[in-house]
């Protein structure tokens, strides 16, 4: 029995939802804060993810960042060597996924790994008839990054924790594949 820790960047553009999705995630759907109040500085959250016919578990520190440019400095200092991105947008803000590019690039230069577990996540699905962003062009981006995506509605409950659930995995399989490695070379 394994228990990994990964610190997991929680980033995107202000008011797509990274907040709620992490308190949802981190109270199993029971906190959906109804009064919303903008991030100013990176908040740490840890949930430990049970890894599925292992009996290994991932404690993840889920860093959520604030989506306004004015706090990225003192923000960027926190990102140092992550282990795990969440990039989140807003279905209905193209704005908000055209940023993904930035955050990308943003985390993934304070990594030393080539290889950063990441997920992007599609929130506000709730809202179809304002949506922006089709589930095809987001997934092709994703895809195109490394990510796997996820779409979810974090006030309809649907989809929340399953981003977070595949980075512990992802990150779990990753420890696996170093630790084989370190193996086959003994």
């Amino acid at each position: 029995m394994v228990k990994l820790s990964a610190k997991c960047i929680v980033a995107g553009d202000t008011a797509v939802g990274k907040s709620t999705l992490v308190q949802l995630f981190r109270s199993d759907g029971s906190h959906f804060p109804k009064n919303y109040s903008m991030t100013a500085t990176v908040e740490v959250s840890v949930k430990t993810v049970q890894i599925p016919d292992t009996g290994d578990s991932v404690e993840l520190f889920l860093c959520d960042s604030p989506g306004k440019a004015i706090f990225y400095e003192m923000t960027e200092k926190l990102w140092d060597q992550p282990g795990a991105l969440c990039l989140v947008f807003d279905v209905t803000n193209e704005s908000s996924f055209s940023s993904c590019t930035k955050w990308l690039q943003r985390v993934r230069s304070k990594t030393l790994s080539p290889h950063l577990p990441g997920v992007l996540v599609g929130n506000k699905t709730d809202m179809a008839g304002l949506r922006a962003v089709e589930k095809g062009q987001a997934e092709e981006w994703a895809a195109s990054n490394g990510l796997e995506y996820f779409e979810t509605s974090a006030k309809e409950l649907e989809n929340f924790e399953r981003p977070f659930q595949a980075l512990a995995k992802a990150f779990h399989h990753l420890y696996q594949e170093r630790v084989e490695h370190f193996q086959s070379l003994v």
